[in-house]
């Protein structure tokens, strides 16, 4: 098994603070060429050195240097002790829940991507892995849901598309009391805004697609463990089922989280100002944003996080409404997807929630009418320019 707790220590050691670590990585630079940009080793095996010596790379579906770099830094970001780079974020949901067996018992967020619903209900449910979908902004609820078999707890937080917060500390206390793994997606706040491992979770899983490459560029996941027997159990079900990240797309996502604190920074602070822009609009009924103080998770935000992100979700008046701001906006796109340096709108019930039966998409106020945006680092009021000339 890869070993990166010696460069989770010597980053420990050396205090650097988070903006330089994005920059850094784990080595800095290649030991080998002394490279500022780490290489891309667009290579499917390596030459071995004789029979009897044990050689440090083998096969790239296994091991490749520049998917270790890209692991190495993340491992460093999420505090964590090891961490798996692999084919996109649902291959990232995929690899944590192969943790399972069957007859043991999932609760998740109830408001979560729409994929990874999809994977509960039809991969692991069909497998015989028992679920449930509730309001993990509810305590109690988790407690009463609780079965003897309840092996995991996936939390996402804050929610997509509904920005509900969960506790992450408490859900952890709870879940290590009965036994249970604590899964955390944090896609939406990352590591610049968010540490799970550092509140109790034991696993962190991203779409690395979003804010980590940040640029539209590349698809991804990631998945960052505290634990290394649960890490053994994941290198071996990644060396099976072969979703290790390819070199090129390491160096891209390398590349992007360089600029992932500043990129944040820009991201939360247009947010804001959208957000607020968009609370005051006529044509607009309601917005979600975890930055606001009357959010109704607003305590667990600001106890946990250190920032707010560039998500918003928000109601209009009606679909056509809706209908005449997707076709009419020019700055902001109308696309799936979200975390890079445009800003991007969807309509998650026509796109990124489909898979969710319309009963709990109408329970969880995911309606017709609702929109989501990711706010981009464009200009704020060139972002605000565009929607009030969309929503005219």
């Amino acid at each position: 098994m890869k070993n990166f707790n010696n460069y989770v220590e010597k980053n420990r050691k050396e205090n650097l603070k988070f903006e330089s670590i994005v920059v850094h990585g784990a080595n800095g630079v290649d030991p080998t060429t002394g490279s500022i940009s780490y290489p891309i080793y667009q290579t499917a095996t390596f030459k071995h050195h004789g029979l009897e010596k044990t050689d440090p790379y083998n096969y790239s579906r296994c091991i490749n240097p520049t998917r270790e770099e890209l692991e190495r830094t993340m491992c460093i970001l999420e505090e964590g002790n090891r961490a798996f780079a692999v084919t996109s974020g649902m291959a990232a949901v995929s690899l944590v829940t192969s943790l399972l067996n069957p007859h043991d018992h999932i609760i998740y967020s109830d408001d979560v991507y729409g994929g990874t619903y999809r994977c509960v209900n039809e991969v692991l449910e069909p497998y015989g892995i028992e679920s449930d979908s509730i309001d993990l902004t509810d305590l109690d609820l988790l407690k009463k849901t609780i079965k003897p078999n309840t092996k995991m707890i996936f939390i996402e937080t804050p929610t997509n598309p509904m920005m509900k917060v969960a506790d992450i500390a408490a859900i952890a206390k709870i879940g290590h009391e009965i036994g249970a793994l604590v899964v955390v997606d944090n896609t939406f706040l990352t590591p610049s805004y968010q540490k799970p491992l550092t509140l109790g979770a034991d696993i962190v899983v991203h779409s690395g697609t979003k804010y980590l490459g940040g640029h539209n560029d590349v698809v991804a996941g990631i998945v960052v463990v505290k634990d290394e027997q649960i890490g053994e159990k994941l290198e071996i079900q990644m060396y099976i089922n072969g979703a290790g990240l390819g070199p090129m797309d390491s160096w891209l996502l390398l590349r992007g989280i360089k600029t992932l604190a500043l990129r944040m920074t820009k991201h939360s602070e247009n947010a804001m100002k959208v957000a607020n822009f968009l609370r005051n609009h006529p044509k607009v009924e309601k917005v979600y944003y975890v930055g606001f103080e009357d959010h109704p998770n607003y305590a667990t935000t600001i106890k946990q996080t250190t920032g707010f992100g560039g998500m918003i979700s928000f109601r209009v008046d009606n679909l056509e409404t809706v209908n005449k701001l997707l076709t009419k906006v020019k700055l902001v796109t109308f696309a799936e997807s979200l975390g890079g340096v445009e800003s991007l709108v969807t309509h998650p019930v026509s796109r990124t929630h489909t898979e969710i039966k319309e009963e709990i998409r109408q329970a969880l106020g995911i309606t017709d009418t609702l929109l989501r945006l990711s706010v981009g680092i464009e200009d704020a009021d060139d972002i605000i320019a565009d929607l009030t000339q969309a929503l005219e």
